[in-house]
Protein backbone atom coordinates (compact mmCIF):
# COMPACT_ATOMS: atom_id res chain seq x y z
CA UNK A 1 0.00 0.00 0.00
CA UNK A 2 2.96 2.31 0.93
CA UNK A 3 4.81 1.51 -2.54
CA UNK A 4 1.49 2.44 -4.32
CA UNK A 5 0.90 5.82 -2.41
CA UNK A 6 4.03 6.86 -3.29
CA UNK A 7 3.94 5.85 -7.09
CA UNK A 8 0.76 8.00 -7.21
CA UNK A 9 2.52 10.96 -5.08
CA UNK A 10 5.07 10.68 -7.91
CA UNK A 11 3.23 10.11 -10.98
CA UNK A 12 0.08 12.64 -9.79
CA UNK A 13 2.54 16.20 -10.18
CA UNK A 14 3.62 15.16 -13.16
CA UNK A 15 0.47 14.40 -14.92
CA UNK A 16 -1.30 16.90 -13.84
CA UNK A 17 1.38 19.07 -14.74
CA UNK A 18 1.19 17.62 -18.52
CA UNK A 19 -2.76 18.43 -18.52
CA UNK A 20 -2.66 21.80 -17.39
CA UNK A 21 0.16 22.47 -20.35
CA UNK A 22 -1.83 20.75 -22.92
CA UNK A 23 -4.94 23.13 -21.62
CA UNK A 24 -2.67 26.19 -21.90
CA UNK A 25 -1.98 25.70 -25.36
CA UNK A 26 -4.94 24.55 -26.94
CA UNK A 27 -6.53 27.88 -25.05
CA UNK A 28 -3.58 29.63 -26.37
CA UNK A 29 -4.17 28.09 -30.45
CA UNK A 30 -7.61 28.80 -30.10
CA UNK A 31 -7.07 32.39 -29.11
CA UNK A 32 -4.47 32.93 -31.53
CA UNK A 33 -6.14 31.49 -34.67
CA UNK A 34 -9.67 32.75 -33.83
CA UNK A 35 -8.45 36.42 -32.45
CA UNK A 36 -5.99 36.98 -35.92
CA UNK A 37 -8.35 35.11 -38.55
CA UNK A 38 -12.12 35.47 -37.38
CA UNK A 39 -12.35 39.00 -39.18
CA UNK A 40 -9.69 39.94 -41.32
CA UNK A 41 -9.22 44.01 -41.49
CA UNK A 42 -6.41 44.90 -43.54
CA UNK A 43 -4.59 48.03 -42.72
CA UNK A 44 -1.77 49.84 -44.81
CA UNK A 45 -1.88 47.92 -47.00
CA UNK A 46 0.98 49.52 -49.11
CA UNK A 47 0.95 50.49 -53.38
CA UNK A 48 3.34 52.70 -54.91
CA UNK A 49 2.55 55.71 -56.95
CA UNK A 50 5.35 58.21 -59.13
CA UNK A 51 5.72 61.42 -57.62
CA UNK A 52 4.40 64.10 -59.96
CA UNK A 53 1.88 61.63 -61.41
CA UNK A 54 -0.49 64.51 -60.38
CA UNK A 55 -3.60 62.05 -61.75
CA UNK A 56 -2.33 58.93 -59.49
CA UNK A 57 -1.88 61.01 -56.93
CA UNK A 58 -5.07 62.66 -56.52
CA UNK A 59 -7.46 59.39 -56.77
CA UNK A 60 -4.45 57.93 -53.92
CA UNK A 61 -4.87 61.16 -51.69
CA UNK A 62 -8.62 61.00 -51.86
CA UNK A 63 -8.24 57.37 -51.15
CA UNK A 64 -6.60 57.85 -47.80
CA UNK A 65 -8.59 60.33 -46.61
CA UNK A 66 -11.40 58.15 -46.68
CA UNK A 67 -10.06 55.20 -45.42
CA UNK A 68 -6.58 53.62 -43.86
CA UNK A 69 -6.95 50.60 -46.20
CA UNK A 70 -4.06 51.89 -48.63
CA UNK A 71 -0.99 53.29 -47.62
CA UNK A 72 0.77 55.22 -50.68
CA UNK A 73 4.47 54.74 -51.36
CA UNK A 74 5.72 57.31 -52.98
CA UNK A 75 8.68 56.64 -55.54
CA UNK A 76 11.02 58.75 -57.98
CA UNK A 77 10.25 57.07 -61.39
CA UNK A 78 7.75 54.06 -62.69
CA UNK A 79 10.95 51.66 -62.82
CA UNK A 80 11.73 52.39 -59.22
CA UNK A 81 7.68 51.89 -58.46
CA UNK A 82 7.45 48.77 -60.97
CA UNK A 83 10.86 47.38 -59.07
CA UNK A 84 9.13 47.74 -55.37
CA UNK A 85 6.11 45.84 -56.90
CA UNK A 86 8.28 43.16 -57.96
CA UNK A 87 10.57 43.37 -55.00
CA UNK A 88 7.42 43.03 -52.91
CA UNK A 89 7.60 46.47 -51.48
CA UNK A 90 4.14 47.15 -52.24
CA UNK A 91 1.36 45.20 -53.90
CA UNK A 92 0.61 47.62 -56.47
CA UNK A 93 1.26 50.36 -58.41
CA UNK A 94 -1.17 53.22 -59.61
CA UNK A 95 0.17 55.50 -62.51
CA UNK A 96 -1.06 57.15 -64.72
CA UNK A 97 -1.69 55.78 -68.82
CA UNK A 98 -1.27 58.19 -72.25
CA UNK A 99 -4.65 57.18 -72.82
CA UNK A 100 -5.63 59.96 -70.14
CA UNK A 101 -6.66 57.04 -67.62
CA UNK A 102 -5.20 55.29 -64.73
CA UNK A 103 -3.35 51.51 -64.64
CA UNK A 104 -3.01 49.62 -61.44
CA UNK A 105 -0.20 47.20 -61.76
CA UNK A 106 -0.76 44.37 -59.60
CA UNK A 107 1.77 41.73 -57.88
CA UNK A 108 -0.96 38.75 -57.13
CA UNK A 109 1.44 36.25 -56.22
CA UNK A 110 2.68 38.46 -52.92
CA UNK A 111 -0.68 38.02 -51.61
CA UNK A 112 -4.11 37.54 -53.59
CA UNK A 113 -6.39 38.46 -50.86
CA UNK A 114 -4.18 41.81 -50.50
CA UNK A 115 -4.37 43.12 -54.30
CA UNK A 116 -8.39 42.08 -54.33
CA UNK A 117 -8.76 44.56 -51.55
CA UNK A 118 -6.48 47.02 -53.29
CA UNK A 119 -8.14 46.24 -56.55
CA UNK A 120 -11.61 47.01 -55.49
CA UNK A 121 -11.10 49.88 -52.92
CA UNK A 122 -9.15 51.86 -56.16
CA UNK A 123 -11.87 50.44 -58.62
CA UNK A 124 -14.67 52.78 -56.68
CA UNK A 125 -12.51 55.56 -56.21
CA UNK A 126 -11.56 55.88 -59.89
CA UNK A 127 -15.44 55.11 -60.72
CA UNK A 128 -16.26 57.76 -58.27
CA UNK A 129 -13.49 60.50 -59.76
CA UNK A 130 -14.75 59.47 -63.80
CA UNK A 131 -11.38 58.04 -64.43
CA UNK A 132 -11.37 54.91 -66.27
CA UNK A 133 -8.75 52.01 -64.76
CA UNK A 134 -7.23 49.25 -66.24
CA UNK A 135 -6.00 46.50 -64.06
CA UNK A 136 -2.96 44.21 -64.80
CA UNK A 137 -1.32 41.48 -62.97
CA UNK A 138 2.55 41.47 -63.52
CA UNK A 139 2.89 38.68 -61.01
CA UNK A 140 -0.05 36.31 -61.12
CA UNK A 141 -0.36 33.34 -59.29
CA UNK A 142 0.37 29.78 -60.86
CA UNK A 143 -2.80 27.91 -62.43
CA UNK A 144 -1.85 25.27 -59.78
CA UNK A 145 -2.43 27.80 -57.08
CA UNK A 146 -4.78 30.25 -57.72
CA UNK A 147 -5.37 31.32 -53.83
CA UNK A 148 -1.68 31.66 -53.59
CA UNK A 149 -2.00 29.25 -50.16
CA UNK A 150 0.69 26.91 -51.39
CA UNK A 151 3.77 28.72 -49.77
CA UNK A 152 2.10 28.57 -46.69
CA UNK A 153 0.75 25.39 -46.87
CA UNK A 154 4.37 24.08 -47.80
CA UNK A 155 6.16 26.50 -45.01
CA UNK A 156 3.74 24.85 -42.19
CA UNK A 157 4.68 21.34 -43.62
CA UNK A 158 8.49 22.07 -43.39
CA UNK A 159 8.63 23.38 -39.80
CA UNK A 160 6.36 21.08 -38.59
CA UNK A 161 8.66 18.18 -39.93
CA UNK A 162 11.50 19.80 -38.64
CA UNK A 163 10.09 20.42 -35.15
CA UNK A 164 8.63 16.97 -34.97
CA UNK A 165 11.91 15.28 -35.75
CA UNK A 166 13.62 17.18 -32.88
CA UNK A 167 10.98 16.14 -30.83
CA UNK A 168 11.47 12.43 -32.07
CA UNK A 169 15.02 12.23 -31.56
CA UNK A 170 14.68 14.11 -27.81
CA UNK A 171 11.87 11.24 -26.67
CA UNK A 172 14.04 8.42 -28.38
CA UNK A 173 17.19 9.74 -27.18
CA UNK A 174 16.89 12.54 -24.17
CA UNK A 175 16.47 16.15 -24.86
CA UNK A 176 19.80 16.73 -23.70
CA UNK A 177 22.37 14.86 -25.79
CA UNK A 178 25.36 13.38 -23.08
CA UNK A 179 28.36 15.17 -24.66
CA UNK A 180 29.18 17.36 -27.58
CA UNK A 181 29.99 14.44 -30.00
CA UNK A 182 26.69 13.35 -29.46
CA UNK A 183 25.27 16.22 -29.79
CA UNK A 184 26.87 17.11 -33.48
CA UNK A 185 25.46 13.93 -34.40
CA UNK A 186 22.26 15.04 -33.52
CA UNK A 187 22.56 17.86 -35.74
CA UNK A 188 23.98 15.94 -38.50
CA UNK A 189 20.64 13.63 -38.33
CA UNK A 190 18.43 17.00 -38.12
CA UNK A 191 20.63 18.58 -41.42
CA UNK A 192 19.90 15.26 -43.41
CA UNK A 193 16.14 14.76 -42.18
CA UNK A 194 15.93 18.51 -43.42
CA UNK A 195 17.37 18.07 -46.82
CA UNK A 196 15.31 15.00 -48.05
CA UNK A 197 12.09 17.04 -46.13
CA UNK A 198 13.30 19.43 -48.46
CA UNK A 199 13.61 17.25 -51.87
CA UNK A 200 10.41 15.37 -50.91
CA UNK A 201 8.50 18.64 -50.67
CA UNK A 202 9.75 20.18 -54.00
CA UNK A 203 8.79 17.69 -55.65
CA UNK A 204 5.68 17.31 -54.16
CA UNK A 205 5.01 20.42 -55.14
CA UNK A 206 6.59 20.55 -58.57
CA UNK A 207 6.52 17.17 -60.84
CA UNK A 208 4.11 15.21 -59.01
CA UNK A 209 1.15 17.91 -58.17
CA UNK A 210 2.28 20.42 -60.98
CA UNK A 211 2.07 23.63 -58.45
CA UNK A 212 5.33 24.90 -59.31
CA UNK A 213 6.56 23.46 -61.90
CA UNK A 214 10.24 25.82 -62.29
CA UNK A 215 12.92 26.08 -59.60
CA UNK A 216 12.29 22.72 -57.78
CA UNK A 217 16.09 22.57 -56.81
CA UNK A 218 16.16 25.80 -55.39
CA UNK A 219 12.65 24.99 -53.37
CA UNK A 220 14.23 21.99 -52.41
CA UNK A 221 17.28 24.33 -50.96
CA UNK A 222 14.65 26.42 -49.39
CA UNK A 223 12.78 23.44 -47.56
CA UNK A 224 15.79 22.28 -46.34
CA UNK A 225 17.15 25.27 -44.96
CA UNK A 226 13.63 26.01 -43.73
CA UNK A 227 12.80 22.29 -41.55
CA UNK A 228 16.47 22.75 -40.58
CA UNK A 229 15.93 25.89 -38.80
CA UNK A 230 13.26 24.67 -37.04
CA UNK A 231 14.24 21.75 -35.76
CA UNK A 232 17.20 23.67 -34.59
CA UNK A 233 15.39 25.79 -32.42
CA UNK A 234 13.32 23.23 -30.89
CA UNK A 235 16.28 21.09 -30.19
CA UNK A 236 17.82 23.93 -28.95
CA UNK A 237 15.06 25.25 -26.18
CA UNK A 238 14.24 21.14 -25.58
CA UNK A 239 17.94 20.88 -24.74
CA UNK A 240 17.38 23.43 -22.41
CA UNK A 241 14.33 23.33 -20.90
CA UNK A 242 13.53 19.75 -21.50
CA UNK A 243 9.66 18.56 -21.70
CA UNK A 244 8.95 22.04 -21.31
CA UNK A 245 10.60 23.32 -23.90
CA UNK A 246 8.79 20.95 -26.48
CA UNK A 247 5.37 23.25 -25.20
CA UNK A 248 7.29 25.80 -25.71
CA UNK A 249 8.57 25.58 -29.46
CA UNK A 250 5.00 24.39 -30.24
CA UNK A 251 3.87 27.56 -29.17
CA UNK A 252 6.57 29.97 -30.88
CA UNK A 253 6.46 27.75 -34.42
CA UNK A 254 2.69 26.44 -34.32
CA UNK A 255 0.15 28.75 -31.88
CA UNK A 256 1.75 32.27 -32.56
CA UNK A 257 3.95 31.52 -35.47
CA UNK A 258 1.43 30.32 -38.58
CA UNK A 259 -1.29 32.74 -38.10
CA UNK A 260 1.21 35.34 -37.45
CA UNK A 261 3.03 34.47 -40.94
CA UNK A 262 0.52 36.50 -42.64
CA UNK A 263 0.17 33.03 -45.02
CA UNK A 264 -3.36 33.06 -45.02
CA UNK A 265 -4.13 36.07 -46.06
CA UNK A 266 -1.42 38.87 -45.79
CA UNK A 267 -0.01 40.52 -42.54
CA UNK A 268 -1.78 43.90 -42.53
CA UNK A 269 -4.91 41.76 -42.42
CA UNK A 270 -4.01 40.93 -38.67
CA UNK A 271 -4.40 42.41 -35.53
CA UNK A 272 -1.47 45.17 -34.60
CA UNK A 273 0.39 42.73 -32.42
CA UNK A 274 0.98 39.85 -34.66
CA UNK A 275 1.66 42.19 -37.74
CA UNK A 276 4.82 42.27 -37.69
CA UNK A 277 5.32 39.02 -36.95
CA UNK A 278 6.65 37.40 -40.34
CA UNK A 279 9.29 39.48 -40.48
CA UNK A 280 11.19 37.44 -38.12
CA UNK A 281 9.19 33.98 -37.14
CA UNK A 282 9.73 30.62 -38.99
CA UNK A 283 6.97 30.28 -40.26
CA UNK A 284 6.75 33.83 -41.86
CA UNK A 285 10.25 33.52 -43.14
CA UNK A 286 9.75 30.37 -44.58
CA UNK A 287 6.83 31.47 -46.70
CA UNK A 288 7.96 34.92 -47.79
CA UNK A 289 11.05 32.92 -48.82
CA UNK A 290 9.32 30.27 -51.17
CA UNK A 291 7.25 33.34 -52.62
CA UNK A 292 10.75 34.91 -53.06
CA UNK A 293 11.87 31.72 -54.51
CA UNK A 294 9.16 30.76 -57.30
CA UNK A 295 7.44 33.64 -57.79
CA UNK A 296 9.41 36.68 -57.90
CA UNK A 297 13.06 35.53 -59.00
CA UNK A 298 14.78 35.69 -55.14
CA UNK A 299 13.78 39.45 -55.00
CA UNK A 300 12.51 40.29 -51.95
CA UNK A 301 14.05 37.12 -50.60
CA UNK A 302 17.44 38.33 -49.03
CA UNK A 303 15.68 39.04 -45.48
CA UNK A 304 13.76 35.75 -45.11
CA UNK A 305 16.89 33.94 -46.18
CA UNK A 306 19.13 35.88 -43.87
CA UNK A 307 16.79 34.85 -40.66
CA UNK A 308 16.41 31.15 -41.35
CA UNK A 309 20.29 31.07 -41.43
CA UNK A 310 20.34 33.15 -38.08
CA UNK A 311 17.56 30.75 -36.51
CA UNK A 312 19.52 27.63 -37.58
CA UNK A 313 22.99 29.40 -36.51
CA UNK A 314 21.58 29.90 -33.19
CA UNK A 315 19.63 26.99 -32.68
CA UNK A 316 22.72 25.24 -33.11
CA UNK A 317 24.96 27.70 -30.82
CA UNK A 318 22.23 26.74 -28.55
CA UNK A 319 22.11 22.91 -28.17
CA UNK A 320 25.82 23.16 -27.97
CA UNK A 321 25.74 25.04 -24.97
CA UNK A 322 22.88 23.11 -23.84
CA UNK A 323 24.32 19.88 -23.87
CA UNK A 324 28.33 21.31 -22.41
CA UNK A 325 26.14 23.05 -19.56
CA UNK A 326 24.31 19.74 -18.52
CA UNK A 327 27.44 17.21 -18.75
CA UNK A 328 28.86 19.79 -16.59
CA UNK A 329 26.75 19.51 -13.98
CA UNK A 330 26.51 15.58 -14.52
CA UNK A 331 30.75 15.71 -13.63
CA UNK A 332 29.91 17.64 -10.89
CA UNK A 333 26.88 15.80 -9.38
CA UNK A 334 29.29 13.12 -9.85
CA UNK A 335 32.83 14.53 -8.52
CA UNK A 336 33.50 12.67 -5.12
CA UNK A 337 33.24 14.74 -1.92
CA UNK A 338 36.33 16.06 0.04
CA UNK A 339 35.57 12.81 2.23
CA UNK A 340 35.60 10.74 -0.06
CA UNK A 341 31.76 10.12 -0.66
CA UNK A 342 29.76 11.50 -3.52
CA UNK A 343 27.79 14.58 -3.04
CA UNK A 344 24.27 14.04 -2.44
CA UNK A 345 21.51 14.28 -5.32
CA UNK A 346 19.67 17.61 -5.61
Amino acid sequence: MGEESERVRDWLPRTAALIVGTLALATAFIAAYVGALHKPNPHDLPVGVVLGDQPAQAVMSGVRTRTNIIKPVEYDSQGAAISGLNGREVYAVLHSDPGGGLVLATASAAAPAATEVVTEVLTQATRQAGVPLQVTDEVPVASGDPRGLTPFYLAVGLVLGGYLASTALGVSLGTSPGNLRRAGLRIATLAVHAALLGIIAAVLVGPVMHVYDHNVPALALVGALAAFAAGMVAAAVQGWLGLLGTGLVILLLVVLGNPGSGGISAPEFLPGFLRGMHRWNVPGLTTDLVKSVVYFDWRGGRWPLGGLLLWAALGVVGLLTATAFHAHRRAARSRPGPAGERPADG
